[in-house]
């Protein structure tokens, strides 16, 4: 993990279709971009900026996020998330989170990743199911 530092960005994109609109993902009742595939988008954003950084068996969960959506994208916009660690801490990494399309600014937020083994984590699904 030492190779994740405060600084580190990346980005992940979607172009709006239906099946990503509130209506279509049961968030509300307009054909726009939905509030949980923004947050999907930011966290596949905060996901890019730790690929190929972590220890072979580990991966990383996400833990908390606190976004607001402060704009609606139509059907057929580009929407751009980016993901920029802010502090690592042991296995914690934050993350402020930022989104756009083709018309500016749609939403920010924070983001937090615990780095766990992959083994460890499903095993303990296993003991609660």
């Amino acid at each position: 993990m030492s190779s994740i530092e405060p600084g580190l960005t990346a980005t992940a994109e979607v172009t709006v279709g239906t099946a990503l609109t509130a209506v279509a993902i049961g968030s509300g009742s307009l054909e726009v971009f939905a509030t949980p595939a923004l947050v999907a988008l930011m966290e596949q954003a905060a996901c890019a900026c730790l690929a190929g950084r972590l220890e072979p068996g580990t991966t990383s969960v996400g833990v908390a996020i606190e976004v607001a959506h402060t704009a609606a994208s139509p059907i057929g916009a580009q929407v751009t998330a980016t993901a920029q660690v802010v502090a690592v801490d042991g296995r914690r990494v934050d993350f402020k989170v930022a989104a756009a399309d083709d018309a500016g600014d749609i939403g920010h937020g924070t983001h937090r990743r615990v780095i766990v083994h992959r083994d460890r984590f499903l095993a303990k699904l296993a003991i609660r199911g």
